[in-house]
């Protein structure tokens, strides 16, 4: 056969059981939905065009053009009218096989702007989406997303047509009802390349997402009901909230409805903050102070059953109602405050990004430190009483040290329970916890040791000893093998001495559960002496603790002939009081209260 020659080729009626999808038919991927769109237009409209097909020597016909075609008739063999196919047979394989090329490469789709004005033309003479999605083979959720964009300008329509912008540009302009600025808009873009989420932005500058923090708090349905507007975008499934000043009113009048909700469960304060998460030094910038809950009791029967919840949590089969019994367990565990505390405390709380209320609760405020420490829910500080604040005596590095050793004594605390620290591994490492992170896995040091190196300052062996090895030039594997023949107990006791070297608290929630936990005290690791505070400080602040300490008036003779003393004499004098010289204190009648009292002091900013 030469291209010159005419190709002549009978349509047959085949029962549809001998036809199937030949293998010289191009088409490979299949949109289910869009069968069934076609399947259901062929039932209304009748089969518009004849399928074409080479027989085989078996005598079936494998369709080469019309494959949609054939897969939609399958979904329609309930109806006898489509029980034999037209179908164009021809005459070789050759040919089958230019049909089968020809009718995808020659087939040329309308331009989607003159498919979205044909839609909006049938829709104008009242043709229902339904029947709409029918007649284009379509489906309804694509006829509405086709009849939005008929309803824009034709300007838009004509730039989409001319390629100035595209499909996706053409969807953004929907989201705007102003006419005028829609073509102003249109005017920066045409030709420009801006991007759909660009173009949202020009036109509706001053709106916000569905999604934003304020919307999810305040609900979109109490916006509406307060009359706000919303503008909906169909083609990203978007809503846009277009009254940004209400939302912000009703927004103020939450965050005020949660404070008075807040303060009518018995706490004496609370506040709101604006940002969406706790600033960082927040409580300390205020000077606030905060207490904690008695931690509850399980009985031994909820103690069973707290375990196996948390079993079938952890591997996550646990259904609704187990979680909400979890949760409750969970409540008694962590405990309540009382009404007592409450009396003197508040809450912080703030809105996060999700639209989630946070709160802080059982902050002390300074005008009520008094009371919460007669209360027995703080611990009463050398430097507590007055309100002024004058400059600190202990300098900056001091400070430092202090922290350190504070952080010494938790890390020492820590020591003490490995599964904790095993448990804080997993969650860091399962968790985006970021800066957070309770445990420093990184190459850099957490710092616990002062620059007095060991002056008065012991902590657990396990945290000093054993440094890491010079692994360098060292044959690893071998290195490897000798550290797992040493057992399963020394390499978990590695792991734990490491975690613990680590541990640094995470963020003030989760460092003050731990604190709980282990109940860190810094006293059993660090003893003020000369070396590591006394001389540090200045002679007036050590006359004040002597004092202090001693419950002495300042004309006293004890407080006045110590003031006497050179300050190297009252730090060793102090040095030794706390070490507990039996003679010393002795000499001087300290008390039971006072023994107490000095051995559980600790600076300021250290408790």
């Amino acid at each position: 056969m030469t291209k010159h020659e005419p190709i002549t080729a009978d349509v047959e009626l085949v029962p549809f059981g001998d036809l199937y999808v030949s293998d010289l038919n191009p088409r490979t991927v299949i949109n289910p939905q869009g069968i069934e769109a076609l399947a259901e237009n062929i039932r209304q409209l009748g089969l518009l065009h004849n399928l074409a097909g080479l027989r085989d020597e078996a005598g079936k016909v494998g369709i080469v053009a019309g494959g949609r075609r054939l897969r939609a008739l399958a979904l329609l063999q309930d109806d006898a009218r489509f029980a034999f196919v037209p179908v164009k047979i021809a005459p070789d394989q050759e040919t089958a096989q230019m049909w089968a090329t020809s009718e995808n490469h020659q087939r040329e789709q309308q331009h989607p702007a003159d498919e979205i004005r044909d839609y909006g033309k049938m829709a104008a003479r009242g043709v229902s989406v339904a029947a709409i999605a029918i007649a284009f083979g379509a489906t309804e959720p694509h006829v509405y997303r086709r009849l939005k964009l008929a309803g824009l300008p034709d300007p838009i329509l004509d730039a989409l047509k001319a390629g100035e912008i595209t499909l996706q540009n053409a969807a953004a302009f929907t989201v705007s009802e102003d006419e005028a600025n829609s073509l102003a808009v249109l005017e920066k873009v045409r030709g420009e390349g801006y991007s759909d989420h660009q173009i949202k932005q020009m036109l509706k500058p001053d709106s916000v997402r569905d999604t934003d923090r304020r919307v999810i708090f305040v609900g979109r349905e109490d916006y509406e009901t307060n009359g706000g507007h919303v503008t909906r975008d169909l083609f990203a499934e978007q809503t846009f909230i277009d009254d940004v000043a209400l939302l912000n009113d009703l927004f103020r009048c939450k965050l005020a409805l949660t404070c008075d909700a807040i303060t009518a469960k018995g706490w004496k304060w609370a506040e709101a903050l604006d940002s969406t998460y706790l600033p960082y030094g927040e409580f300390e910038q205020r000077k606030l102070e905060r207490i904690f809950p008695d931690e509850g009791t399980l009985t031994d029967e909820q103690a069973t059953r707290y375990d196996e919840l948390a079993e079938l949590a952890n591997g996550d089969v646990l259904d609704e109602a187990g979680e909400a019994e979890l949760a409750e367990l969970q409540a008694v565990l962590e405990g309540t405050y009382s009404a007592e505390q409450k009396a003197v405390a508040g809450v912080i709380f703030y809105v996060n990004q999700s639209g989630e209320v946070q709160t802080y609760e059982g902050l002390v405020r300074r005008e009520d430190k008094a009371a919460a420490i007669e209360a027995g829910f703080l611990r009463k500080t050398s430097q507590s009483g007055g309100d002024a604040a004058p400059k600190s005596p202990i300098s900056q590095k001091l400070s430092d040290d202090l922290s350190r050793i504070a952080q010494g004594a938790r890390q020492h605390a820590v020591m003490r329970d490995p599964d904790l620290l095993i448990d804080l591994l997993a969650y860091q490492l399962s968790h985006e916890l970021r800066w957070s992170g309770p445990l420093g896995i990184t190459k850099t040091d957490v710092p616990n040791w002062p620059s007095t190196e060991a002056a008065g300052y012991s902590l657990d062996e396990r945290l000093t000893s054993n440094p890491p090895r010079d692994m360098w030039g060292k044959d690893l594997a071998k290195s490897f093998r000798a550290f797992r023949a040493k057992g399963p107990d020394h390499v978990r006791g590695e792991l734990v001495r490491f975690l613990a070297a680590q541990y640094r608290g995470g963020d003030e929630k989760l460092s003050a559960l731990i604190d709980k936990e282990t109940q860190p005290n810094i006293r059993e690791v660090w003893t003020p002496n000369a070396e590591n505070f006394f001389s540090r400080v200045g002679g007036p602040y050590l006359n004040d603790l002597w004092r202090d300490l001693l419950d002495l008036s300042e004309d006293h003779p004890t407080a006045t002939s110590f003031a006497k003393l050179k300050k190297g004499e009252k730090a060793g004098k102090l040095e030794t009081l706390f070490s507990g010289d039996p003679d010393l204190r002795t000499a001087l009648g300290v008390t039971e209260a006072q023994a107490t009292k000095i051995d559980a002091w600790l600076p300021e900013g250290m408790e």
